[in-house]
């Protein structure tokens, strides 16, 4: 009886979920049948607005129930962002931009890429004008490259220099009892020193506060250049808050005025040369991607691959989020394997993560080193493990606003024998052999720490020797600028982690100088594909438990709690960034 009660539910359950299926695509179908064709038209501005997330790559699935769950309006991809201006220098239909930089969703270096190609457009003499309500400090940054900035007259501008927070959980591990046992290498890894310190040691002070002031500097150099003010003045309207209300910013020449929208809007139009009672033409950037013009045409039969490395380094598969060697493996593989394929660009955002897949990864790289030249390009991020998969390229590329280096590697292990003394546990372990083991229950032994400090360091010596031999550098030449110590791209150039300062862009160049060719076409690696299984894990509960938490504890907490993870699940050693930087 329970058999025939099982099969029957089993066969219910089977036709309520197909039903359930054919449903979703037959909404699919209709509202895809009722999508308006969207025209560009003439005398049209192209609206920049930034508040999805900006992703390197964030290719647009074909997948019908990513339209459903609408996946693929939360993220932008930086290489169709600057193909869309790029396409726009040329468009007869587009006759200026508008930025809109509240919520600017994109890295500091992102935003430095996406600038400079607004600079090349305005080479054009067509307009870029700027308008917000309120300005961050990196929707400013934006924004200064506008021929016109304006503010609402009653708005805030902020402009008061980089920091970076780092908080100490030393005193909270000996009032709980939880504590995280630490090995580490590199006097700069600091990526643990909260766990052992009270305060921030000078080595980690110094560190920051060298590369906070390298992105600050280039940020103010691009705003001096746009905006015809100094540098020092800059500093001085910094130090003071002088731009901090719409007033200040005025008057200290931040912005061009200040207006309310519809003020702006008529001088959009003046520009346009319509009058005040005509509508006026605009696109968003999304809706301008999606007619094309989120690639740029290329002709020639030669390819160079880009292969996207971004997010966090993990054992295993990888995804658009994590970066796993068997994702990349296939891509580089994929890309040597076809003839038309001349050199490799490897596109790096990360702030490093397990040692192993950093190795596995690098080995890859050597191996098809031998068949075609690649380049590395560095996005936001590129430290430690990022670092470890970008050393042995041929060419290594950073925007100046890079933050790369880290060679340091650490290990951390979670240790709660003072709690479990303190309530009252005791745990007895019993051994075939005498080997030194771990447990959660019980303070480290000496043995153990040995032994995983030999790992460590053996991990930190094949580190640093695949550093040297990338670079043509010494052991010791290496060993002095390593140490877990974190460098700007401007730094890295200076101490020989980085040939080159640029964008992507120039990292396709290089590639394509390497190999000996002009007329070629970019394809970008690798392909995300999520299996059936995968698609409907936690169904039907659509919405993602990422959109559900920020919805739930904002934005800003979510990232806390995302930190937290991500040093909750540490495995292995760790080529990982030295401290969670987020840049303020």
């Amino acid at each position: 009886m329970n058999f025939l009660r099982n099969l029957l539910a089993s066969i219910i359950g089977t036709f309520i979920t197909l039903g359930l299926i054919l449903f979703l695509l037959i909404v699919v179908v209709f509202a895809m049948s009722e999508d308006e064709e969207i025209v560009v038209k003439e005398n049209t501005v192209l609206e920049i607005k930034l508040d999805k997330t900006v992703k390197d790559y964030a290719p647009k699935s074909d997948d019908p129930f990513d339209e459903i769950f609408g996946t693929n309006n939360k993220k932008m991809g930086l290489n169709e962002i600057i193909n869309a201006i790029e396409n726009a220098k040329y468009d007869d239909n587009i006759k200026g931009i508008s930025i809109n930089s509240l919520n600017i969703n994109a890295g500091i270096s992102q935003t430095k890429e996406i600038r400079n190609k607004l600079a090349e457009f305005k080479e054009t003499g067509k307009f870029v004008n700027a308008y917000a309500d309120v300005y961050d400090q990196k929707g400013y940054y934006l924004a200064s490259v506008a021929d016109s900035v304006f503010i609402n007259p009653v708005g805030e501008l902020a402009f008061k220099g980089l920091s970076s927070e780092v908080l100490f959980f030393k005193n909270l591990q000996e009032k709980t009892g939880v504590k995280m046992e630490v090995i580490r290498h590199g006097k700069y890894k600091s990526a643990v020193e909260p766990f052992l310190e009270n305060e921030m040691s000078e080595n980690n002070r110094e560190q920051i506060s060298s590369f906070l002031k390298s992105i600050w500097g280039e940020m103010l150099n691009d705003i001096s250049e746009s905006r015809n003010i100094s540098v020092d003045e800059l500093n001085h309207i910094a130090d003071g808050l002088l731009g901090r209300n719409a007033v200040l910013a005025v008057e200290n020449k931040l912005v061009d005025g200040a207006l309310y929208w519809d003020e702006y809007e008529a001088k959009l139009k003046h520009l346009l040369g319509i009058s005040n009672e005509d509508k006026i033409n605009s696109i968003t950037l999304k809706d301008y991607i999606s007619t094309g013009k989120g690639r740029v045409i290329e002709s020639g039969s030669d390819k160079i691959a880009v292969i996207y490395a971004q997010g966090e380094i993990i054992y295993g598969k990888g995804d658009e989020e994590y970066i796993g060697p068997e994702l990349i493996i296939k891509a580089i593989r994929e890309a040597v394997k076809l003839s038309s394929t001349k050199a490799i660009v490897l596109r790096i955002n990360s702030p490093g993560g397990s040692a192993l897949a950093s190795e596995l990864i690098w080995r890859e790289i050597e191996l098809a080193k031998k068949e075609l030249p690649i380049v590395v390009s560095m996005g936001d991020m590129a430290a430690s493990g990022g670092y470890y998969i970008a050393c042995n390229a041929n060419k290594i590329i950073a925007e100046p606003t890079t933050i790369t280096g880290s060679i340091g590697v650490f290990g951390v292990l979670p240790n709660i024998s003072t709690l479990a003394e303190n309530i009252g546990i005791n745990a007895e372990q019993v051994n075939t052999n005498k080997s030194a083991s771990y447990s959660l229950f019980e303070p480290m032994t000496n043995e153990f720490k040995t032994v995983t400090q030999e790992g460590v360091e053996f991990v930190y010596t094949t580190f640093v020797k695949h550093v040297a031999e990338g670079r043509n550098m010494t052991f010791d030449e290496v060993d002095k600028i390593a140490q877990g110590r974190v460098w700007s791209g401007v730094e890295a150039k200076e101490v020989g982690l980085v040939d080159e300062l640029g964008g992507l862009r120039t990292a396709v160049i290089e590639a394509a100088g390497l190999a000996g060719i002009t007329d070629y076409k970019v394809r970008n690696y690798p392909s995300y594909k999520i299996d059936f299984e995968e698609r409907f894990d936690g169904f039907p509960f659509a919405s993602s438990k990422e959109e559900m938490m920020i919805k739930e504890f904002g934005e800003a907490n979510y990232k806390l709690y995302q930190n937290l993870k991500q040093f909750s699940q540490i495995t292995g050693i760790q080529a990982r960034l030295p401290f969670l930087v987020e840049i303020n």
